[in-house]
């Protein structure tokens, strides 16, 4: 049986769409913490059982009889995030499964400007020491581009601090190859890689957006601290601008810069491109 976590969101919830078109439903489990939500896939015949990373006990009983479980990163950031993620793999362990997946992110290091970035790395510690086989999908950024772009279409301009080169790639991709993943014949084993061919930049994100709008479409860099005032003026809490800005930071300092082919290789396709998503965005 494979156990998936965080079944009602986006990203899980389409990788258990492609689950169930490769194996039965009787052999998909999931662990969610409001069973309710998750009426309309017991109603498919999967198995739904109670489980929170804040409740070992709880969890436990929604591994039970898991050979592989999937777990989604939390996203819960008042709490403590790299404890609940020790706790949910824990509680895998004790379960018996054999292999734990997890959700991580391209760019995961300790000495970062992006906080996540050092949550996945501890996790993947832990991980690393359970003594369980272990994959963590280290996925790009993913959602609405209109989160990382603002109101471009209604002002004509991307205005955000620099960036530099990273993976937008979209959910519906990074939910496919999770699948293809936990289905495989042979098994992938630590940090996997899950990236653009080629990483992009808010530039080529203009460059895509003029395309579509069909009209010019300008990128804008803003001071770090003017942007930071420009978001709190407009309602954002400083705490969260700033987590937004050291994303840019991180992206400008080369984290993200990297590629690999292997999203590319699980879809058997070209992941979809910037100009895809910014057409048809997964906001499902």
């Amino acid at each position: 049986m494979i156990v998936v976590t965080g079944a009602t969101g986006t990203l899980n919830g389409s990788t258990l769409d492609h689950l169930l078109t490769r194996i039965p439903p009787h052999r998909i489990g999931v662990s969610v913490r409001d069973p309710a939500r998750a009426a309309h896939l017991a109603d498919r015949g999967i198995r739904v059982r109670q489980g929170s990373y804040d409740d070992p006990a709880a969890l436990r009983r929604s591994f039970a009889g898991a050979e592989q479980v999937l777990l989604v990163s939390s996203s819960d950031l008042s709490s403590d995030v790299i404890a609940q993620h020790r706790r949910a793999i824990d509680a895998a362990v004790d379960a018996g499964a054999q292999r734990i997946l997890y959700t991580s992110a391209h760019g995961t290091a300790f000495d970062t400007p992006y906080p996540p970035l050092a949550i996945h790395a501890a996790t993947e510690q832990h991980l690393a020491a359970s003594g369980v086989a272990w994959t963590a999908l280290r996925n790009g950024f993913y959602g609405d581009p209109a989160q990382l772009l603002g109101a471009w279409q209604e002002t004509g301009v991307i205005a955000m601090p620099a960036d530099g080169p990273f993976s937008w790639v979209d959910r519906r991709d990074a939910a496919e190859a999770a699948d293809e993943i936990l289905t495989a014949d042979e098994p992938f084993d630590g940090p996997i890689d899950l990236t653009l061919p080629v990483p992009v930049t808010l530039a080529d994100f203009a460059a895509s957006a003029s395309q579509i709008a069909g009209r010019q479409i300008d990128r804008v860099i803003v001071d770090d601290e003017s942007w930071v005032s420009d978001a709190t003026t407009n309602g954002v809490p400083e705490a969260v601008a700033r987590f937004t800005l050291s994303m840019f930071q991180a992206t400008r300092s080369g984290h993200f810069s990297g590629s690999d082919p292997t999203l590319t290789r699980l879809l058997g396709r070209e992941p979809r491109s910037i100009t895809d998503q910014l057409k048809s965005p997964d906001v499902r």
